[in-house]
């Protein structure tokens, strides 16, 4: 077959050479194709026949009609769908290898008859005007912390025109990660463009109908930073496009490092934190044009941040706890029956009472959760030991391990209010001293197996003595030439 560079270099050596058959020779086709082309002037894909006859019959062509009318009505019907319909209706007339042929004529119709699709607009952005945001899981990544699986999100903070990226951590899509991600991208940006888009994060944007745009505290944020809030529209993930792309080539580039670290596992939280910021200083490395000229255009950040956190006033219950976005917190039991302040961060919270910080604790991640500490109840739990097996939260009052097997080593020696009692005084024990040389004492009497006791426990726990630390195990390197041995040696067998 001639090929369009044949023909190409037959119309030059035809004005170098003294003959067409030398031409047509040096061109590698034969004289009587090279006078063709030569009186064509055209190449053989410019006179090539478009082939638009059918080279088989058309299985479809007697029930087209049928399959047109239900596309025109369901435009979303798949060919799969309708191919299992029509060997339903005419039994033996369609065999599934035919079913290939059915998915071209559904897709040519979609392209020439079909409804119109969804169009993308390229958009130009100018520098320092907008801001993207949003928040993406990381769990498909299989990230853990010593050995632990970590879920997580990321806050994924975003510069449209130059691409310039950062993350914060976090566990929810609630406000306070929102404006934790929000305050840390633009104190580590150095200052703040002109608009802040988002999708409709209900932390952010109030449901359809609502009289405000925005939420109050959302509203309050954008105040404070000088910026303008932008929302995208229902179902249209398309309006905040860049950060929704950056999301794919963040993840991968983070798959992709891990691989070459050999490791999934991190020591802890901050390792992990120094990977990710390690890992965006790299992805921002290559956009410094662009970004030098957002820099010049960006305006100040204010004085200070904005405090990222939730302020609610609950009242202590009567069983010393408070009630916090659906989870359960326990507080000392002095405060009960009054009223604290407790501040709502991403990860803790805080409870204030009479203008003064009175507890910190870590915040529950979902709902229906509880954090009960036993320093807050065990004195008048001592005086009710009654109330320990039944008790709601009675696995939050096991410290450690140790803890539990010493009260399970009291129900199968004593009845059931004995073995209680026996226990709360360890736990009262570890309240008033110290909680570490309480599970050492247990670690001891366990390692002698002695008598576990009230009066045991408290006697080693204030001795001062400390156990052996743990033995490490050395595990010896295999010697290969051993299994070369055996599989020398001959064994005789007798029948």
């Amino acid at each position: 077959m001639v090929t369009d560079r044949q023909v190409r270099l037959l119309m030059k050596l035809l004005q170098e050479e003294k003959t067409l058959m030398v031409a047509a020779a040096k061109s590698g086709m034969d004289e009587k194709t090279a006078r063709k082309y030569r009186k064509l002037r055209k190449t053989p894909s410019e006179v090539k026949c478009e082939h638009n006859w059918r080279t088989r019959e058309d299985p479809f062509l007697e029930v087209w009609d049928e399959i047109s009318s239900k596309l025109h009505l369901n435009s979303g019907l798949e060919a799969k769908t309708i191919f299992k319909y029509l060997q339903r209706r005419y039994p033996g007339q369609f065999l599934d290898g035919q079913l290939r042929t059915l998915q071209r004529r559904v897709k040519i119709w979609r392209s020439i008859e079909g409804p119109a699709r969804e169009v993308f607009f390229d958009q130009v952005y100018k520098p320092g005007m907008l801001c993207q945001s949003d928040f993406t899981s990381m769990n498909k990544l299989d990230i853990t912390i010593a050995g632990h699986p970590f879920d997580h999100l990321v806050y994924h903070f975003v510069l449209p025109y130059s691409n310039w990226e950062t993350g914060t951590t976090c566990f929810s899509e609630s406000f306070e990660s929102l404006s934790e991600g929000v305050q840390n991208a633009l104190w580590e940006l150095g200052g703040v463009p002109e608009s802040h888009r988002t999708d409709r994060l209900t932390a952010a944007v109030h449901k359809a109908g609502h009289p405000e745009e925005f939420t109050r505290r959302y509203t309050g944020l954008m105040k404070h930073y000088g910026l303008q809030g932008q929302k995208i529209q229902s179902a249209s993930p398309n309006e905040n496009g860049d950060v929704e792309q950056s999301h794919y080539r963040f993840k991968k580039a983070v798959d992709q490092v891990l691989m070459l670290r050999g490791s999934r596992d991190f020591a802890d939280r901050s390792e992990y934190a120094s990977f990710l910021m390690r890992l965006f200083k790299q992805l921002n490395s290559g956009r410094r044009v662009r970004f030098e000229e957002e820099l010049k255009v960006l305006r100040r950040l204010p004085e200070r941040r904005l405090e990222a956190c939730k302020r609610l006033d609950v009242r202590v219950t009567r069983g010393s706890t408070i009630r916090v976005s659906h989870n359960v917190y326990s507080v000392d039991s002095r405060m009960i029956g009054e009223s604290v302040n407790v501040r709502l961060y991403v990860e803790h919270l805080e409870v204030w009472y009479a203008q003064r910080k009175v507890e910190t604790i870590p915040r529950q991640r979902g709902e229906g959760k509880h954090y009960i500490q036993y320093r807050h109840i065990i004195d008048w739990l001592v005086r009710k030991p009654g109330a320990f097996e039944n008790y709601r939260y009675r696995d939050d009052l096991f410290p450690t391990s140790r803890f539990r097997m010493a009260y399970d080593v009291f129900k199968k020696r004593h009845s059931q209010q004995k073995a209680s009692r026996e226990y709360l005084s360890i736990l009262h024990l570890a309240a008033r001293e110290n909680e570490r040389c309480v599970d050492d004492a247990l670690r001891m009497l366990i390692g002698e197996n002695a008598v576990i006791t009230a009066d045991a426990v408290e006697e080693k726990a204030l001795s001062g003595n400390k156990p052996e630390p743990v033995t490490d195990v050395n595990i010896a390197d295999v010697d290969l030439g051993e299994y070369d041995a055996l599989l020398s040696e001959r064994v005789v067998v007798t029948c």
